[in-house]
């Protein structure tokens, strides 16, 4: 399947994005569009000081020469992130009967698609870097009193893609889209886990979506690098496919688990590394690899041997996971995040019972089926050291004991069942945790 077959698959699941037009030079079609969905309408191009020069000020001249009412709308920060102050700045701007075209990388996107959906309309969408799947996803992710939350929110009517202006994106950003595209891989076998177990059925819409063709838009990371159009126009179809599959699903759970949660917590944490806020690729870039590690320990076990009965017996109560979250997250920038999050994903004991049973019943196969879909920590390594993204996450600025230490909050941060939930409750959470930091592991503690 060509990519304008899967594109056109693709849009048959989407739930809000009607256009999606990607090629050299395409950003030409962006006042056609606009005219066609938002007749008669107002536009405000919502750039930055960076994006503003790369594609906004073009832009706006063809808005004006094709007769639309337009203005526009740059912020002036170097560095930002998607944050609440920003959310109530377009807010205003979208006063009086703006449609909001915006022209930018994810920050941009998430602003403008959140604030459009505060104004009870849709959006146009043209991406100026390859650098992260949010484009077209259901949901914007905004840091809110202290806390990265996802919204509810509808993805763009229309994504113009001109892949002249994100093939010459600076490569830092390319490699960030690319993890966060291969993040895809990690959490795929996550979303398998929770399929097990029950708490969150795969929906094959979404599934298929993307899933069926990650490893072939994975395979050029040379590409990537070197900015091949053809190579970026494959990372950008793949990251917009992601979105897709969100829109299909309602939800991120196609496209992130515990790999992306490293990243919301150095961005709750306000991390910086040589001064600078580090992007969401390269965090998440650190995430998957992680999460890979983490995989590839959890096939060194046989599960068929799990003692349902003592894990069962083992199973703390609902109140005790309460008061363990409250103690891990006492310190953090919002201390009952944990305590929210496993008060909603609780399980009783028989429903881990059965949960557990589940498993070790079918285990081999349902080994084997894992082992399909995540990479290796070493795969997963070489192709990031490849396509320019970070591969040891003191390149971003974080230790391994700094890392190691995120496990708890990563496993309790978010209601979505991942593979630690599974871990705690088989007990053997340990075994797949502590080796990723031990003499000979992918992150050895020296």
């Amino acid at each position: 399947m060509d990519s304008k077959q899967r594109i056109a698959k693709a849009l048959k699941v989407a739930t809000d994005t009607k256009v999606f037009e990607m090629g050299r030079g395409a950003s030409q079609m962006a006042p056609e569009v606009f005219k066609e969905y938002f007749p008669g309408r107002k536009a405000k191009i919502i750039a930055d000081v960076h994006t503003w020069p790369v594609l906004g000020e073009k832009v706006y001249g063809l808005f004006v020469e094709a007769g639309i009412p337009t203005e526009k709308f740059i912020i002036m920060e170097e560095e930002f992130h998607a944050e609440w102050e920003y959310v109530e700045m377009v807010d205003k701007e979208l006063d009086g009967g703006y449609i909001a075209v915006s022209v930018g990388s994810g920050v941009i996107n998430d602003l403008c698609k959140l604030c459009s959906h505060h104004h009870g309309q849709q959006y146009l969408t043209l991406p100026t870097a390859a650098s992260v799947d949010g484009y077209s996803s259901f949901g914007a992710s905004i840091s809110y009193q202290n806390s990265k939350q996802t919204f509810s929110c509808p993805a763009p009517v229309a994504i113009i893609a001109d892949i002249d202006v994100i093939a010459a994106a600076p490569k830092e950003m390319t490699a960030a889209g690319y993890a966060d595209l291969a993040a895809k891989v990690p959490a795929g076998a996550e979303w398998m886990v929770a399929d097990l177990m029950g708490t969150a059925p795969i929906k094959p819409d979404a599934w298929h979506v993307l899933q069926d063709y990650l490893d072939d838009l994975l395979s050029d990371p040379a590409g990537v690098a070197a900015g091949d159009p053809a190579a970026i126009a494959d990372l950008f179809e793949g990251l917009t496919l992601s979105g897709f599959a969100m829109q299909a699903a309602q939800s991120s759970r196609p496209a992130s688990c515990c790999d992306h949660l490293f990243s919301h917590i150095l961005d709750m944490t306000h991390h910086r590394y040589k001064g600078k806020l580090q992007s969401h690729g390269f965090q998440v870039a650190i995430g998957t690899l992680t999460m890979c590690a983490v995989f590839d320990e959890l096939f060194k076990l046989d599960l068929t041997k799990l003692d349902v009965d003592a894990c069962v017996k083992a199973w703390p109560s609902l109140e005790q996971e309460q008061a363990r979250a409250m103690e891990i997250f006492k310190d953090f920038p919002a201390p009952t995040l944990g305590y929210d999050n496993i008060t909603k994903k609780y399980n009783d004991a028989e429903t881990v019972r059965d949960q557990l049973t589940r498993v070790r019943d079918t285990w081999p196969e349902f080994k084997k089926k894992l082992q399909g879909q995540v990479y290796t920590f070493e795969k997963m390594r070489d192709l990031f050291k490849i396509a320019g993204a970070p591969y040891d996450p003191s390149m971003i600025g974080v230790t391994r004991g700094q890392l190691k230490d995120m496990f708890p909050i990563v496993q309790l941060m978010r209601h979505r069942m991942n593979v630690l939930d599974l871990a705690k409750r088989g007990m053997f959470y340990d075994q797949i945790v502590e080796p990723v930091f031990a003499p000979g592991g992918a992150w050895e503690i020296v």
